[in-house]
């Protein structure tokens, strides 16, 4: 369950900025969202972690296994990634496209991110890294906070 402290930074975050700005501050807060293209015209979504810049790019890891980088690379994608199962009772969901590009992650980029998996789907795990200028971005919330329900509800 996250501290009261989390939630209203959450809160404030959610309530302040234009969405673009909102929707980076607020990705920050999760590692792992999904990833959606279309390769040979067919659409698809994928998993990756994700961090923050402070450019407010975001990078993407994934692995090279799947070959999705591929598809990817050059081309316009959509991210999104949401707190639906953090327990607080404001949930949002983030989603934004831009274009996506490989790209060698620095020494800081790797130390955020973190322990890689060993495996992908039985495979040994190989990362990829593509940086996306998130563009377009959208917010949506969902409210389950007492005060608001009691409002609507008279």
């Amino acid at each position: 369950m996250p501290t009261e402290e989390l939630r209203a930074t959450v809160d404030a975050t959610i309530s302040g900025a234009p969405d673009e700005l909102r929707g980076v501050r607020l990705l920050d807060g999760v590692s792992y969202g999904r990833l959606a293209t279309s390769m040979r015209a067919m659409p698809f979504v994928a998993p990756a972690r994700h961090i923050v810049r402070d450019d407010h790019s975001v990078l993407l890891r994934m692995h090279r296994g799947f070959g999705y980088h591929r598809a990817c690379n050059g081309s316009v994608v959509a991210y999104g990634a949401d707190n639906f199962t953090s327990g607080c009772r404001t949930m949002w969901s983030v989603q934004f496209t831009g274009m996506a590009e490989i790209v060698c992650p620095t020494e800081d980029d790797l130390r955020r991110f973190g322990d890689e998996p060993l495996f992908a789907d039985d495979e040994r795990f190989e990362p990829v890294y593509m940086r996306i200028e998130p563009q377009f971005v959208t917010v949506h919330t969902l409210d389950y906070r007492e005060e608001q329900h009691n409002r609507h509800s008279e």
